[in-house]
């Protein structure tokens, strides 16, 4: 799915709001900040992980991932503050499908990292590693391989070729959406993304309902409760970041016609989408000893009130 905003053919004039435009300088400005300070802290974490493990391999790619969206995010921000576009249409194309991109390789590789953790507590595996760090680079190349020679030249090319752009206005990329082959595959992908997200939830639940009930006296100080912690930020991100923007994209493809600022409400929802770049940050400080100290004090003091 394409970033899009409604745009008619005469259309020269950024259309945002002094609200809208705040709320996407925020979200963006946050997702920068914040993302940039937890890959960098992942990197000197990941350099003491074992790098024959499927999950330090996807958490890896994880940064990565997470470092190319934040490279085109000051042209985000440039374009939202100067309210014009003053780069080439084609690299408006790949700054749009660059969040798109971000996204569902997150989403990807948080279901990778849950499915291997849990197969892991079962006990159905001791361990999920490579054999060699050939084979995870391999495995690593596959992936981006696959997304820069299929995924991307779609979305940087095909989008916006449904009629004339102004080269001063990005991101408006709607008229794909009028398609019935394009209506079909996000509606595929919506659907998916948020049988996933229940199944997930789901699993988690039961698994810290059954730890809860074997460490029930020392739960907070207990390694394992932990662990399943930090599967429960990945889930809470998909929850928060990526479910909300997908199930507004339904009644969005359904009435973008109706009204113009539903096209501002898209790009808002679509932004809460790099928040989940804040999700390394949490994930090193759900592990610092000092972060569990302290969460363990307050919990002890709330108790006692």
């Amino acid at each position: 799915m394409i970033e899009e905003n409604r745009n008619s053919s005469g259309s020269s004039a950024f259309t945002h709001t002094n609200t809208t435009s705040a709320i996407l300088i925020t979200a963006y400005s946050v997702a920068f900040a914040g993302g940039g300070i937890g890959s960098i802290t992942m990197s000197f974490v990941l350099v003491k992980m074992n790098t024959l493990s499927v999950t330090t391999t996807a958490i890896i790619n994880l940064v990565i991932v997470h470092s190319l969206l934040l490279f085109t995010v000051p042209f985000r921000l440039h374009y939202y503050v100067k309210e014009k576009w003053v780069f080439k249409m084609t690299f408006c194309k790949v700054v749009s499908a660059m969040v798109h991109v971000h996204m569902y390789l997150t989403f990807l590789f948080y279901v990778i990292t849950l499915v291997i953790r849990w197969l892991i507590f079962f006990q159905w595996k001791d361990k999920v590693e490579f054999y060699r760090k050939l084979h995870a680079i391999a495995a690593s190349a596959a992936v981006w391989v696959f997304v820069m020679v299929f995924v991307v030249p779609v979305l940087c090319f095909e989008y916006g070729r449904s009629g004339s752009y102004n080269e001063t206005i990005c991101f408006k990329f709607h008229r794909e959406l009028q398609q019935g082959s394009v209506k079909a595959l996000n509606y595929a992908i919506i659907i998916a993304v948020a049988c996933i997200t229940c199944i997930l939830l789901g699993l988690q639940i039961f698994i810290l309902v059954k730890v809860s009930r074997r460490l029930s006296t020392s739960l907070w100080s207990h390694q394992e409760f932990w662990a399943q912690v930090k599967n429960l930020i990945f889930i809470c991100v998909i929850i928060i970041c990526f479910l909300p923007y997908h199930l507004f994209r339904a009644y969005y493809i359904q009435h973008m016609s109706d009204f113009d600022q539903l096209e501002s409400y898209n790009e808002v929802f679509l932004s809460l989408t790099a928040l989940s770049c804040l999700d390394l940050l949490f994930f090193v400080l759900s592990g610092s000893r000092l972060f569990k100290q302290k969460v363990v004090m307050l919990l002890s003091r709330l108790s006692c009130c």
